[in-house]
Protein backbone atom coordinates (compact mmCIF):
# COMPACT_ATOMS: atom_id res chain seq x y z
CA UNK A 1 0.00 0.00 0.00
CA UNK A 2 1.30 3.52 -0.70
CA UNK A 3 0.08 7.07 -0.61
CA UNK A 4 1.10 9.89 -2.04
CA UNK A 5 0.54 13.41 -1.48
CA UNK A 6 -1.23 15.08 -4.51
CA UNK A 7 -1.96 11.71 -5.80
CA UNK A 8 -5.72 11.99 -5.36
CA UNK A 9 -7.35 14.16 -7.43
CA UNK A 10 -10.99 15.83 -6.87
CA UNK A 11 -14.19 13.72 -7.38
CA UNK A 12 -15.26 14.33 -10.72
CA UNK A 13 -19.06 13.23 -12.31
CA UNK A 14 -18.87 9.48 -13.40
CA UNK A 15 -17.23 8.81 -17.20
CA UNK A 16 -19.81 7.91 -19.83
CA UNK A 17 -19.61 3.96 -19.65
CA UNK A 18 -18.40 3.77 -23.33
CA UNK A 19 -15.21 5.21 -21.63
CA UNK A 20 -15.35 3.36 -19.41
CA UNK A 21 -15.27 0.15 -21.52
CA UNK A 22 -12.69 2.19 -23.03
CA UNK A 23 -10.48 2.41 -20.18
CA UNK A 24 -10.73 -1.64 -19.24
CA UNK A 25 -10.46 -2.19 -23.14
CA UNK A 26 -6.98 -0.29 -23.06
CA UNK A 27 -5.66 -1.97 -19.81
CA UNK A 28 -6.28 -5.07 -20.78
CA UNK A 29 -4.14 -4.41 -24.04
CA UNK A 30 -1.59 -3.08 -22.07
CA UNK A 31 -0.87 -5.84 -19.61
CA UNK A 32 -0.46 -9.68 -20.52
CA UNK A 33 -0.40 -10.85 -17.27
CA UNK A 34 -4.10 -9.00 -16.56
CA UNK A 35 -6.62 -11.44 -15.46
CA UNK A 36 -9.06 -8.93 -15.15
CA UNK A 37 -9.88 -5.57 -14.58
CA UNK A 38 -12.91 -3.08 -13.76
CA UNK A 39 -13.17 0.76 -12.92
CA UNK A 40 -15.52 1.68 -10.02
CA UNK A 41 -17.49 5.10 -9.88
CA UNK A 42 -17.37 7.03 -7.10
CA UNK A 43 -19.77 4.98 -5.06
CA UNK A 44 -18.24 2.55 -5.59
CA UNK A 45 -20.41 1.17 -8.53
CA UNK A 46 -19.14 -0.83 -11.31
CA UNK A 47 -18.65 1.48 -14.57
CA UNK A 48 -16.89 -1.04 -16.49
CA UNK A 49 -15.00 -4.69 -16.39
CA UNK A 50 -14.15 -7.40 -18.21
CA UNK A 51 -16.30 -9.59 -17.65
CA UNK A 52 -18.28 -10.89 -14.70
CA UNK A 53 -20.09 -9.42 -11.80
CA UNK A 54 -19.07 -9.10 -8.37
CA UNK A 55 -16.07 -6.45 -9.41
CA UNK A 56 -18.18 -3.49 -7.70
CA UNK A 57 -18.64 -5.82 -4.55
CA UNK A 58 -14.90 -7.22 -4.31
CA UNK A 59 -12.99 -3.99 -5.70
CA UNK A 60 -14.97 -2.20 -2.65
CA UNK A 61 -14.06 -5.01 0.18
CA UNK A 62 -10.55 -4.90 -1.31
CA UNK A 63 -10.30 -0.94 -0.75
CA UNK A 64 -12.33 -0.89 2.57
CA UNK A 65 -9.33 -3.19 3.70
CA UNK A 66 -6.50 -1.24 2.41
CA UNK A 67 -8.28 1.93 4.04
CA UNK A 68 -8.70 0.24 7.03
CA UNK A 69 -5.10 -0.72 7.88
CA UNK A 70 -4.06 3.41 8.13
CA UNK A 71 -7.06 4.64 8.29
CA UNK A 72 -6.84 6.85 5.22
CA UNK A 73 -8.20 5.95 2.13
CA UNK A 74 -5.44 4.36 0.54
CA UNK A 75 -4.16 5.99 -3.27
CA UNK A 76 -2.22 2.55 -4.54
CA UNK A 77 -2.38 -1.04 -3.02
CA UNK A 78 -0.73 -4.11 -4.31
CA UNK A 79 -1.35 -7.41 -2.53
CA UNK A 80 0.76 -10.89 -3.72
CA UNK A 81 -0.95 -14.23 -2.87
CA UNK A 82 0.43 -17.68 -3.82
CA UNK A 83 -2.00 -17.69 -6.69
CA UNK A 84 -1.87 -13.94 -8.54
CA UNK A 85 -1.92 -10.69 -7.32
CA UNK A 86 -4.10 -7.87 -6.87
CA UNK A 87 -3.75 -4.35 -7.70
CA UNK A 88 -6.53 -1.05 -6.97
CA UNK A 89 -5.69 2.50 -7.38
CA UNK A 90 -7.82 5.80 -7.04
CA UNK A 91 -7.84 8.91 -8.89
CA UNK A 92 -10.22 11.85 -9.38
CA UNK A 93 -12.81 10.01 -7.38
CA UNK A 94 -12.21 6.77 -9.55
CA UNK A 95 -10.81 3.40 -8.89
CA UNK A 96 -9.66 0.71 -10.70
CA UNK A 97 -9.04 -2.69 -9.55
CA UNK A 98 -7.24 -5.39 -11.25
CA UNK A 99 -6.07 -9.26 -10.72
CA UNK A 100 -2.93 -10.25 -12.04
CA UNK A 101 -0.68 -13.47 -12.75
CA UNK A 102 1.61 -14.41 -9.98
CA UNK A 103 5.13 -12.77 -10.56
CA UNK A 104 3.80 -9.80 -12.35
CA UNK A 105 5.69 -6.81 -13.00
CA UNK A 106 4.29 -4.96 -10.14
CA UNK A 107 5.52 -1.37 -11.30
CA UNK A 108 4.83 -1.92 -14.79
CA UNK A 109 0.90 -2.63 -13.36
CA UNK A 110 0.33 -0.20 -11.16
CA UNK A 111 1.91 2.78 -14.12
CA UNK A 112 -0.29 1.33 -16.65
CA UNK A 113 -3.55 1.25 -13.92
CA UNK A 114 -2.35 5.21 -13.00
CA UNK A 115 -2.11 5.99 -16.76
CA UNK A 116 -5.59 5.06 -17.61
CA UNK A 117 -7.59 6.05 -14.50
CA UNK A 118 -5.88 9.37 -14.92
CA UNK A 119 -6.89 9.53 -18.48
CA UNK A 120 -10.28 8.31 -17.08
CA UNK A 121 -10.56 10.88 -14.41
CA UNK A 122 -9.54 14.00 -16.46
CA UNK A 123 -12.93 14.25 -18.10
CA UNK A 124 -10.92 14.54 -21.03
CA UNK A 125 -11.45 10.39 -22.20
CA UNK A 126 -9.12 7.84 -22.52
CA UNK A 127 -7.07 7.96 -25.81
CA UNK A 128 -8.25 5.12 -28.14
CA UNK A 129 -4.10 3.79 -28.85
CA UNK A 130 -5.91 0.60 -30.44
CA UNK A 131 -4.68 -0.42 -33.82
CA UNK A 132 -7.13 0.42 -36.35
CA UNK A 133 -8.65 -2.71 -38.05
CA UNK A 134 -8.70 -4.51 -41.11
CA UNK A 135 -9.47 -2.30 -44.42
CA UNK A 136 -12.99 -3.54 -45.65
CA UNK A 137 -12.25 -5.18 -48.97
CA UNK A 138 -13.32 -3.38 -52.16
CA UNK A 139 -15.99 -5.59 -53.98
Amino acid sequence: MSRTEGERGPQSASPKPAEAELAVARMSEMSVDLRGCAVLGPEGEELASTGGSGWSRAGAAFLEAADAADGEPATQVHVATEDGEAFAVRDGGLAMVAVAERFTLASLILFDMRTVLRDLASGNGVPDRRAPGPAPEAG
